[in-house]
């Protein structure tokens, strides 16, 4: 029992420095969305407070469960009304895009953080491994946020990218999975298959942020 509770311990003490960097990763991500369709012309998810980085304004269960268990989730999806933008598509396109564009300007400026500090001040890395961790957690959690965002299955931003393109006898197909989203996205996490796809473009984004 009490072997138990130091794994348990243990574990709970390697999740600290995650914790603020998936916290960041949930909230700049709807932030970013809700900014850039105001700019659009869409004050909807400011008039509904969702133009905050206040976590909790966005959080949802399941992802922020997986955000923990994987370190990649979803949080509550900021609302918008297209017919507030200026220019639909356009904009559609770009509030689509602004979460992840966030994340991955996050995990350079921490991969930056990183590369700064080993050039010109070593020691102040090497000798705090909490703020090491803390920046790791920045790099990999932002970066695994946005890769796992682009991929087309509602909630997701890929899928609002996706029904942009796709050609309307596509529609129904797309409708249904719209549906049963949430089941087929957890049983693709627990089946092994979101992270096999999400692999080589993670490391690639690691190779070129860390080097």
């Amino acid at each position: 029992m009490n072997r138990f509770f130091a794994e348990a311990g243990r574990e709970f003490i390697s999740l600290l420095p995650a914790v603020p960097a998936i916290l960041w990763a949930i909230s700049f991500h709807e932030f970013c969305h809700g900014w850039v369709a105001l700019r659009c012309g869409d004050p909807t998810a400011k008039d509904a407070g969702r133009l905050t980085l206040n976590p909790m304004a966005h959080f949802d269960l399941w992802g922020a469960l997986c955000m923990f268990l994987f370190h990649f989730g979803w949080a509550r999806p900021v609302p918008i009304d297209p017919y507030n933008f200026r220019r639909p598509r356009r904009d559609l396109f770009l509030v689509s895009v602004a979460g992840v564009a966030g994340n991955i300007l996050t995990a350079v400026a921490a991969g930056l953080a990183i590369r700064g500090l080993i050039r010109f001040s070593p020691a102040a890395l090497f000798g705090n491994y909490g703020l090491q961790q803390v920046l790791i957690a920045f790099v990999t959690i932002n970066l695994n946020f946005a890769v796992f965002n682009l991929i087309p299955v509602p909630p997701l931003d890929g899928s609002k990218l996706l029904a942009l393109v796709l050609p309307r006898t596509a529609r129904p197909a797309f409708e249904w999975l719209d549906r049963y989203s949430l089941p087929v996205l957890l049983a693709l996490i627990y089946l092994g298959v979101v992270g096999r796809l999400m692999s080589p473009a993670v490391r690639w984004g690691l190779r070129l942020i860390l080097g």
